[in-house]
């Protein structure tokens, strides 16, 4: 996941301390203006330098994968991240030219004046450090919020699945993933995300239940959660949509129908298949579906899965023999 290896994003005043003590203990090493100059050398390289590494190690959104940039968006605002990237990446600039500027000033002059101009060019790079200070905290809290995504990968197949709660959605993923599931939770969400794997001819399917987001109407959502269900759309090879016809998991049939349709008209617009499951099949089967199960019975299930596999329809990039 390409946010889980970003690193630990330093504090202003934490990069100047650490810049400045260890300028100090290098000047202590030497003497005169070879001092001044040491000093000036590694502070302006400490800052700099780590000032950059903060910027390069974030990917280019220009380029990261439509999910993880709606992803991201949702919880971070991509635009406001990227503006303090960017003064970030000023700053490391404007020291290094500074660093340029004075240490012309260190040279062929008597070890006291080297030392008043060294002293103006650190009060220059705290200056500019305090200048940046709220970006490098707003980078900091973006990784934070970040870092521990669930494993999604947009590069895999992936299966959604949606419905009201209580409807077996986590049961069939459960069951047809075995062991192989994870639950891991969104920031924008108040319940775990369930991600499961199944393998089909050497190619791994994500089945991904993602409660909060595609369980309730479109209007129940708060703009955070809207934002995030466009990140779905661009993961979802398809959607499998659960019914209870029976009506035991608290929500009449109807209403089941109504965030259907709702759910099949927001992602008919990428073509992305949504198909109708009725499950507890041995309860109710009085509902027009493309396929009915009971995961409770082991009923239908690995029918259902093929179904969905089938809907994906995915074929990976073989190498061609004319490359």
């Amino acid at each position: 996941m390409i946010f889980e290896s970003l690193p630990t994003t330093p504090r202003s005043e934490e990069l100047i301390d650490k810049a400045f003590s260890r300028a100090a203990r290098s000047g202590k090493a030497k003497g005169g203006l070879e001092a001044q100059q040491s000093m000036l050398t590694i502070a302006v390289n400490i800052t700099s330098d780590n000032l950059e590494n903060v910027v390069t190690a974030w990917p280019d959104f220009d380029y990261v994968d439509p999910f993880y940039y709606e992803l991201a968006d949702a919880i971070v605002d991509v635009d406001e991240l990227r503006q303090s990237l960017s003064e970030v990446t000023w700053a490391s600039r404007q020291i290094e030219e500074l660093g340029r500027e004075y240490q012309p000033k260190l040279r062929k002059t008597d070890p006291e004046v080297a030392r008043k101009h060294r002293k103006q060019a650190f009060a220059r790079i705290a200056d500019i450090m305090d200048e940046i200070k709220d970006d490098l905290r707003a980078v900091g809290d973006a990784r934070d919020a970040l870092k521990d995504l669930p494993d999604i990968r947009p590069d895999e197949p992936a299966i959604v699945i949606a419905g009201y709660p209580n409807v077996g959605k986590s049961s069939f993923v459960n069951h047809v993933t075995r062991a192989s599931n994870e639950i891991a939770e969104y920031p924008f969400t108040t319940r775990g995300v369930q991600i499961g794997h199944v393998e089909r001819d050497h190619i791994r399917y994500q089945l991904i239940d993602t409660p909060g987001l595609l369980d309730r109407p479109e209007e129940d959502r708060n703009d955070i959660e809207r934002q995030a269900v466009g990140a779905i759309e661009h993961l979802a090879d398809t959607i499998l949509f659960f019914l209870d016809a029976s009506g035991d998991c608290g929500y009449p049939l109807d209403v089941q129908l109504e965030l259907r349709d709702s759910v099949e008209a927001r992602f008919a617009e990428r073509d992305i298949p949504v198909l109708t499951i009725c499950n507890k099949s041995d309860r109710s089967t009085d509902v027009a579906a493309d396929a009915y199960m009971s995961v409770t019975n082991d009923e239908g299930v690995e029918e259902v899965l093929d179904l969905a596999i089938e809907a994906v329809g995915f074929e990976p990039d073989l190498p061609s023999r004319e490359e």
